[in-house]
């Protein structure tokens, strides 16, 4: 399956259906009056998001979501039926902008959670809306609206807890399958991992969390070299980041530099992610004598100006169990500190429907003097 985390989209609500102009008619009442129905309301275009979809891929060949629109008013004051809503199931994790000014519409994150991200339009008025005093007989009607039209981009940015970044071939996806039940490729050469792997840690069967692999970083992938960061994105959303480096490289190039590297293409990518706390974990120790191991860790996380970092082999999964606690005990402390997070993303998803549907009123109402005289003759 092909991973894509990025989809634009052009978005169609239903349009309103229009209302009538007609009378009624019925033996015995010779004046019956205006009895033409109301349109019926324009289909929304909704998205849901589904935590059985990890990629954006279905969008890729499906440009322009459209929804169904309201029928047309009918006599004795029948209102038109509304236009079915067209709902997109989405990947949870997937943020909503619009595509000219950028502004988040939302932020899709929770199995079920629905956002409308097109109104469709309001139904017109038939003649039986505009009876008065003073015009016992109108034959005044308006049409349905336009239903709302935009361009969205769509971006997917993975729901984990835990991140694991690196220089290629640091022993991340390695990591990830000793850990979790992952199964991304491994082999010895860099960039071996091409797209992003999640998996469940499981410590019992009430704790667990979610640990994302992402493809190996280089000098310069801040200005596109090896595979850029556009997988850093991913890590948006992370508590904690793991920093795996190779006590060891097969280059013979310096852990330190290595590290060092990572550090200022993160900073040059976003400071909120380079901010982020971030572990130092030395891996395949295994390769060296423990003693000759600890002595090298020692002088990088000296250089490195680190008190506390995490050593592990993956390939005989010497020291995981002991990361997997911590990481667990460490993430279990921040459980209160998320809600701000959730609240700001909150917040903004409550603005930005408030201001499109101010809009839509705005333009309801504009189009409310909108209206069709027409003129009935009754030929024998």
């Amino acid at each position: 399956m092909q991973f894509i985390d990025q989809a634009i989209i052009d978005v169609k609500a239903g349009s309103g259906g229009d209302g009538i102009s007609a009378f009624r008619r019925e033996k015995y009442v010779p004046a019956g009056g205006p009895a033409g129905g109301d349109g019926g309301q324009g289909g929304n275009v909704v998205l849901e998001a589904d935590d059985n979809l990890q990629t954006l891929l279905d969008f890729k060949f499906q440009k322009l979501i459209s929804a169904e629109n309201g029928y047309r008013g009918g006599p004795n004051k029948c209102t038109g039926a509304s236009g079915k809503d067209t709902v997109l199931k989405v990947p949870c994790g997937t943020e909503v902008r619009h595509l000219s000014t950028n502004i988040i519409l939302g932020d899709l994150t929770h199995k079920g959670q629905q956002l409308i991200v097109a109104f469709g339009g309001k139904g017109g008025f038939g003649n039986a809306r505009y009876l008065s005093n003073s015009n016992r007989a109108p034959e005044k009607f308006t049409e349905g609206k336009e239903g709302e039209e935009w361009s969205l981009q769509l971006e997917l940015k993975l729901l984990a807890e835990v991140g694991i970044i690196g220089l290629p071939n640091a022993g991340k996806s390695t990591l990830i399958s000793v850990l979790s039940s992952a199964k991304p490729k491994i082999a010895d050469y860099p960039f071996t991992t091409l797209i992003p792997n999640l998996g469940v840690v499981r410590l019992d069967h009430e704790s667990s969390f979610v640990i994302a692999d992402i493809p190996g970083l280089i000098e310069g992938a801040a200005e596109g070299a090896g595979l850029g960061v556009q997988f850093l994105k991913h890590l948006a959303r992370t508590r904690l980041l793991l920093h795996l480096v190779d006590i060891m490289p097969v280059d013979d190039s310096d852990p330190v530099t290595n590290c060092r590297t990572i550090e200022r293409e993160l900073a040059k990518y976003s400071e909120g992610i380079a901010d982020k706390p971030r572990w130092l974990v030395f891996t395949k120790t295994d390769l060296l004598p423990a003693s000759t191991a600890k002595a090298r860790m020692q002088e990088c996380a000296s250089e490195l100006g680190i008190e506390h970092y995490s050593y592990i082999s993956a390939v005989t999964a010497s020291g995981t169990e002991d990361l997997m606690l911590k990481i667990a005990e460490y993430l279990a402390g921040l459980t209160g500190q998320n809600l701000g997070d959730e609240q700001i993303r909150k917040e903004i998803h409550d603005f930005s429907q408030l201001k499109r549907l101010e809009r839509r009123q705005l333009r309801s109402n504009e189009d409310d003097d909108r209206a069709y005289d027409v003129t009935v003759r009754y030929e024998p």
